[in-house]
């Protein structure tokens, strides 16, 4: 049996008492967890597995390896808390969400161009596109639908389309249905202001950069 992922259930989650399910020297596994792996360019939780800091967490399949101290003390069987920290949490929930839409209005508006990258951490994301120009002519419009999706405060919808295979999505009414399987805002008013940076990473590639305003 795989773990269980509350930050699924409930991403704004920041602590649950779980059992160790396997250890194997530094690596552990859990019944269930708040702590997010890194997928989908979304970066990693921080945090600690009974008080032993998480160095890293990694998905392999449907099951989630935590990398612990060489010094952790935690035994199969054990219980131990997890904890999160609720602040990167949230940046990275928001920094998320800003490049979901922006990266499904550049498709939609933009003849669906090919994402080439992605990445989200507290302090910024980023969604690459193979596009031939300057991306930066595309904000005006970007920055005006944007705020008007976040200014909407529309709810976003979270769940399975297939709970086997693990395949999520995220859904707003008249707007979109999208697979992800990362952690998501429930409004798009959670998203706030944003700023968007034009880089150029090498011939015929673009990137926008999304950073918060707060």
């Amino acid at each position: 049996m795989s773990v269980e992922k509350l930050f699924w259930k409930d991403p704004y989650l920041t602590a649950c008492t779980a059992r160790v399910t396997s250890v194997n020297g530094d690596r552990i596994t859990l019944s269930h967890t708040v702590a997010y792996a890194f997928e989908g360019g979304q970066q990693s939780d921080i945090g600690t597995i009974g008080g032993f800091e998480i160095l890293t967490a990694e998905r392999d399949g449907f099951e989630i390896f935590y990398t612990l101290p060489s010094d952790h003390n935690l035994c199969k069987g054990d219980e131990a808390d997890v904890h999160i920290d609720w602040s990167k949490r949230y940046r990275i929930m928001r920094l998320h969400f800003a490049a979901e839409l922006v990266l499904e209005l550049v498709y939609q508006n933009y003849g669906h161009p090919e994402k080439i990258g992605a990445n989200i951490t507290r302090d910024k994301a980023r969604v690459d596109f193979a596009w031939e120009g300057n991306i930066a002519s595309t904000f005006d419009f970007l920055n005006n639908e944007l705020k008007r999706l976040i200014e909407a405060d529309h709810p976003i919808i979270c769940d399975f389309d297939d709970i086997e295979k693990e395949h999520r999505f995220w859904r707003i009414e008249g707007f979109a249905q999208i697979p992800c399987g990362g952690t998501h805002v429930r409004s798009t008013s959670e998203v706030g202001g944003l700023t968007l940076k034009r880089v150029n990473p090498g011939k015929g590639k673009e990137r926008i950069e999304i950073y918060l305003n707060d």
